[in-house]
């Protein structure tokens, strides 16, 4: 039988359009922190701290994605090389060889269903937003949760409304 209330891949719609990385993206804005892959680890570490922010894209000349630095790539290098190279010489390390070079993106039309997916499968928590070829946005796990809650919140709300006036 067929519920008219899911998707063809049984993803609840109830009638509305699937929400986007770009509703995300009105709400939050557009702002990137980003960092040249130059830049050593230490200014990395301070710029997650600074701005409270779990990761940083490493930006190249003309503001081209080069990579992304997160709290994960910190950790998984101090955890391999703090015993050989010692803590002080790693703040000195480029970013460039400590970040991840192979970065999953996203676009304004993706849904934050198929998002939530391929966050929890890649197992990452930072989706930089290409759009044109340039960097438009950033969307953390945070993100995507707060704006499903909202919208798990409306859903609710409109849920209850009918009930009511049934």
């Amino acid at each position: 039988m067929y519920n008219s209330n899911f998707s063809v891949e049984g993803r609840p719609h109830l009638g509305r359009m699937p929400m986007t990385v770009k509703a995300i993206l009105s709400r939050k804005g557009n702002d990137v922190v980003t960092i040249s892959p130059t830049a050593t680890l230490f200014d990395a570490v301070k710029i997650l701290d600074t701005h409270r922010i779990g990761a940083v894209v490493i930006a190249g000349a003309g503001e081209c994605m080069e990579g992304i630095l997160s709290e994960r790539d910190v950790v998984r290098t101090l955890a391999h090389n703090i015993r050989t190279a010692g803590a002080c010489q790693l703040c000195d390390e480029s970013v460039e060889k400590v970040m991840t070079r192979e970065v999953a993106t996203c676009k304004y039309s993706d849904t934050v269903y198929d998002l939530m997916e391929r966050m929890t499968t890649g197992k990452f928590r930072h989706v930089p937003v290409i759009e044109d070829g340039r960097l438009a946005g950033i969307v953390s796990i945070g993100d995507v949760v707060k704006h499903r809650l909202a919208e798990m919140a409306s859903e609710s709300n409109a849920l209850r409304e009918y009930i009511a006036t049934a």
